[in-house]
């Protein structure tokens, strides 16, 4: 899949570049597979902002997708690559042999007609789904549990892959397109393949409008406001922001500011982190 670009007509469509949706065969998804998405505004149950620059945006609905896929050892074929508005990847409807339709992110190269299964005892094909345990290492994989049947968690946006590199015991080891290496159990289940539309990466908003229909409200600096509205603020003319580093609005060190916490359980597991 490319990106299509346009005659640069007006300042906004020079820049465009938009995805080249030629790759989808359904319009209309299924009826029965979606569910009603309800705004906030970025407001909680007092209506008051608590997430600022939300508002506005298209209607559209949540794509119910099967996350564990624990239907083993019954055959699927895929009917329809989709597009969902909620994420970067493309989605592919698949009918099983029993006639139960559901949707997964739809794994590069993956056409209409291919036969997808999991379970321990599938191939080693894109779109199938076994436990790690059953993955030779070195094999690209993605949709990767982070605890045994609780579905999917890491590597799911479009183009992201990982790769098994090592198994020992009852932990593999991970490297995540971050870089990380880490363990997860070899119960976990995991995808086999690289999610598609990978282009998406070269996608061009172009205009401002595009980022309000997405929901996006429009962001002012801290420099530009009153200094009872804002750290950064005040002072005559452009001025910095005049502290020791960014904050936010209520004070809090931000734009690079490290937010892990080093005490977090789970971080036993990470063999090697993103940094090196």
């Amino acid at each position: 899949m490319a990106v299509k670009t346009f005659k640069p007509t007006s300042p906004a469509v020079r820049q465009m570049a938009v995805a080249d949706y030629s790759v989808l065969t359904k319009k209309a998804p299924e009826k029965a597979l979606l569910k009603i998405n309800k705004k906030s505004g970025g407001r909680n149950s007092y209506g008051r902002i608590t997430v600022r620059h939300i508002g506005g945006g298209n209607r559209r609905k949540i794509r119910m997708i099967d996350w564990k896929r624990t239907k083993d050892s019954v055959p699927a074929v895929v009917k329809a690559i989709e597009y969902d508005p909620n994420r970067t990847a493309y989605l592919a409807l698949l009918q099983y042999a029993d006639g139960v339709k559901t949707y997964i992110l739809a794994p590069k190269d993956i056409k209409v007609g291919h036969k997808i299964v999991s379970g321990p005892d599938a191939d080693i094909l894109p779109g199938n789904v076994l436990p790690i345990s059953s993955i030779p290492v070195g094999t690209v994989i993605c949709c990767i549990e982070l605890t045994p049947g609780k579905g999917a968690q890491m590597v799911r946006t479009a183009g992201a892959s990982a790769q098994l590199m090592a198994k020992e015991g009852k932990y593999a080891q991970v490297r995540l397109p971050s870089g990380e290496v880490r363990m997860v159990s070899v119960n976990c289940r995991a995808m086999i393949g690289e999610i598609g539309n990978a282009e998406h990466e070269n996608v061009k908003l172009g205009k401002a409008g595009k980022t309000r229909h997405k929901g996006v409200r429009p962001t002012v600096r801290g420099v530009v406001m009153n200094p009872n509205d804002h750290p950064h603020g005040g002072g005559e003319g452009k001025s910095p922001i005049g502290l020791p580093g960014p904050v936010t609005p209520w004070g809090v060190p931000t734009l690079g500011k490290k937010t892990r916490n080093k005490k977090k359980q789970s971080g036993k597991y990470i063999v090697k982190s993103r940094k090196g």
